[in-house]
């Protein structure tokens, strides 16, 4: 098993855990972790999030470890759902937390949402960011955000219906793409 930390907040310093391989589970490097959430942290106090394609939900307890209110897990595989958990239970926050196994075009097919912040880390290569952010315009809230971590080579769109891509960031082979709702006049 790979570890990794929890960064800030009141889980600072804790291990978490990730499954083997490359496979199931990509963690995101912390360099990227700290940039992505410096670029949200006026948000994430009291946020609703969702981690979709969660891994090991470290992005989701970050989220939940600097004040977000509630945050929902949702991974396909039985092993990392099992990690999600563990790490929750070891991070404090599994009280905040809502682990759901499921795919996720399914799974935003079928919740309400609305969230204020959403993190999507699916396995790169497989164009899944280009199915997911269409269905998840309807259950951002407004002012929410989208962060989106990509391979840096990955060609998404500036805007998907009402989301519009307001920024990129680049790290290494990775990129992380942040998507707003555009509010109607």
């Amino acid at each position: 098993m790979r570890t990794m930390r929890v960064i800030a907040g009141t889980a600072r310093g804790k291990n978490l855990q990730a499954l083997p391989g490359e496979d199931i589970t990509r963690p995101t490097i912390n360099r990227v972790k700290e940039a992505m959430f410096s670029s949200v942290q006026f948000l994430v106090p009291g946020a609703r999030v969702l981690d979709l394609f969660a891994g090991s939900g470290q992005l989701g307890i970050e989220a939940l470890s600097r004040g977000a209110k509630s945050c929902v897990f949702v991974d396909q595989s039985p092993d990392a759902l099992a990690i999600i958990t563990a790490n929750c239970k070891t991070a404090g926050v599994d009280r905040q937390s809502d682990i759901r196994h499921g795919e996720a075009l399914r799974f935003l097919a079928n919740i309400r949402g609305p969230f204020d912040l959403v993190l999507l880390d699916p396995p790169f290569h497989q164009e899944l960011l280009e199915q997911v952010l269409p269905a998840l315009q309807e259950k951002l809230a407004p002012g929410g955000v989208i962060l989106a971590e990509s391979e840096r080579e990955a060609e998404l769109p500036e805007r998907i219906g009402t989301l519009v891509r307001t920024k990129q960031y680049f790290y290494g082979k990775i990129m992380v793409s942040r998507y707003e709702r555009e509010e109607q006049a």
